[in-house]
Order: C-alpha cells, then sequence, then structure tokens
C-alpha cells in the first residue's frame, strides 16, 4: 500500500518516454547512476520514485572500506559534488543476496562492476569474472567500471590492451549473452587522449559490448568555486555537465553503440540537451543530491512537454538529432 502510493505520487508514465535499448525496455530514459545505491539496498525504492531503470554498485568481489573519512564533499556555489569513497562497498555476495530477494522490478535493472583497489592486471581480470558470474542472473544488463579517477593507479586500467583482455574474459562467462556496457571517463582534451577513446570504443566493438556509458567524474577542478573545490577526488554534477555532453556527442559520432550519458543533469533541459546530442538514455546522481525525490518526476513530465513544444512523438526520434542536423 505504501509502495502504491509512492509510485502513484511520485511516477510519470507516458508513451513517448518509452525507450527500447540493451535489449530491454525502459519505460523513461531517465536512470539513477552508479555510486548512489552501490549495494542494491534501496533499488526497488528509487524506481517507485519515478526512475526508468537504476544501476547498483560499483560492486567489488569482497567488501572493502574504500577511502577514509571524509571523502564526499558538496560543492554549493557549484551545483556539484566531490567524491573519493573508490568503491567502498559490501561485496559481491551481500549484493546478491539482495538481488535474490528483490523480487520482480518493474524497470531495467544494471550492476556496475568493479576491481579491489589494490588489485593488479592479472588480478583485477579475476575481479571483474568473479563479480559478473556471482551476480550473472539477476541484471538485465551489466556496466563495467574501468574509468574511476578515485581508485588507486596500480595500472591503467583505460588501455585499450587491458580493455581487450577484461572484455575477453566477461564474454568467455557470458552464457546468455547479457548486454554489457563500459563507462568511459570525460577528461579527453588533447588529441592524444581523444585518439585513447577512440580505440577502446574500436576495442568495446570488437567484443560485442553493447553500450558506451558516458562519463564519470572528472579531475578537473578548475573552475569549481565552492569551499571544498580543491579537495582531491571526482567532481560530478554542473561542473562536469559541458565535458560530458561533448564526450557523448563524440562517440555518437563515432559508433552505432547506443550511448548512456552521465554528468550536470538536473532538469528536463539539460536531459533533453545530452539526448539531443547522442545519448540514448540519461543518469542522474548529484542533481538527485541536490534537488531531492520529486526530481525524476520532473524531468519526465518536462522532457514530455519540450517533446510536444518541438513537434516530436517519441523521445527515441531525438536521439542525437542536433549531431545530425549539424
Amino acid at each position: 500500500m505504501v509502495r502504491e502510493k509512492i509510485r502513484s505520487h511520485y511516477q510519470f508514465n507516458h508513451r513517448a518516454l518509452k525507450m527500447e535499448c540493451l535489449d530491454s525496455e525502459f519505460p523513461n530514459p531517465i536512470g539513477i547512476a552508479a555510486g548512489f545505491d552501490k549495494n542494491g539496498e534501496i533499488t526497488k525504492s528509487l524506481i517507485d520514485l519515478g526512475f526508468g531503470f537504476a544501476e547498483i554498485g560499483t560492486v567489488t568481489p569482497d567488501a572493502q572500506d574504500g577511502e577514509s573519512k571524509p571523502r564526499l564533499f558538496r560543492l554549493p556555489k557549484d551545483a556539484g559534488m566531490i567524491n573519493r569513497l573508490a568503491f567502498n562497498g559490501e561485496g559481491a555476495d551481500r549484493v546478491k543476496m539482495r538481488m535474490k530477494s528483490m523480487g520482480n522490478v518493474s524497470a531495467p535493472i544494471s550492476v556496475n562492476i568493479g576491481k579491489m583497489n589494490q588489485s593488479g592486471p592479472e588480478d583485477a581480470v579475476e575481479d571483474y569474472v568473479k563479480v559478473f558470474e556471482t551476480l550473472y542472473e539477476f541484471p538485465d544488463y551489466f556496466v563495467i567500471n574501468v574509468s574511476c579517477p578515485n581508485t588507486p593507479e596500480v595500472y591503467d586500467e583505460s588501455s585499450p590492451e587491458r580493455l581487450s583482455e577484461v572484455f575477453g574474459a566477461l564474454q568467455e562467462k557470458n552464457r546468455e549473452n547479457k548486454p554489457i556496457a563500459v563507462k568511459v571517463g570525460p577528461d579527453y582534451g588533447s588529441k592524444e587522449k581523444r585518439a585513447n577513446l577512440s580505440k577502446a570504443i574500436e576495442v568495446a566493438e570488437e567484443h560485442d559490448i553493447k553500450a558506451i556509458v558516458a562519463t564519470n567524474t572528472t579531475t578537473d577542478h578548475s573552475q569549481i568555486k565552492s569551499k571544498h573545490g580543491q579537495e582531491w577526488g571526482g567532481v560530478s554534477g554542473k561542473p562536469l555537465e559541458q565535458k560530458a555532453t561533448e564526450t557523448v556527442e563524440y562517440i555518437y559520432g563515432m559508433t552505432d553503440l547506443p550511448v548512456i550519458g552521465v554528468g550536470g543533469v538536473d532538469s528536463a533541459e539539460s536531459a533533453y540537451r545530452k539526448i539531443r546530442r547522442g545519448a540514448s538514455l540519461v543518469q542522474i546522481y548529484t542533481g538527485f543530491v541536490y534537488k531531492g525525490p520529486s526530481l525524476a518526476r520532473q524531468i519526465t513530465r518536462g522532457l514530455v512537454e519540450l517533446l510536444e513544444k518541438d513537434g516530436y512523438a517519441s523521445i527515441e526520434e531525438v536521439v542525437g538529432i542536433d549531431c545530425k542536423e549539424a
């Protein structure tokens, strides 16, 4: 009864918002990003609040504490946050227990998987495979997190060679051909870094990866005005929005893989910008922290109004339209 009342108050359903992607039907394109529900504790509640999908994790093979506290800072003048959580979580077995008891969920669920913070190259592959196999039966798709700026830099896990090894190992275990996505970072300002991103996407295509999540947090603190702006860690929210949207557009222009856009989304207008620049789906984290539980409803209602204003019948029609018209 309580869930029904919450759903009736917060959910907004409209046929124009449905999206076919990653072998699933999404009731709307607005999801909750990884990092918010690290251990699968509130997944169904997030869907009740009107999100069209939710991502659990990052999940590691075993429990780990992450960085010491304080490790999360609000940037109120910038509408952003800095985090250096570093994959703190309860581990794959605990998440499996929760997902097993979750029952049916009315929207797609993904699991974001990562390695233990101190794992080197060989151990890391085993880490990804262990989480993948432990949780394999539960999510609709998986996301491989190889771009977190807050974990110890034991080695470059986003290099094409390392990606190829990780993707290959996971696909060997992918007995039912579940969709796998990979999450990339936003800091590709130089030609060399753009070339590395292009190569990473080529590797993803070669290994039948089904989507690109763009982006993780940024290490660029240069424009931040808030008190804790120079604390080390990944920056999310509004300071990330432009970089993230530019990365979405760049990826959309070089691959047919769907893009999941993340970074600085806190309104229907900011979600619409990402979709028009190439995102099939959009995820929220920091905007939800600042604007509260009604944000998904506000955005989905607003998206329908924007579609009607521009003369479109469905959200699928506008994916990448600003790129196509350029």
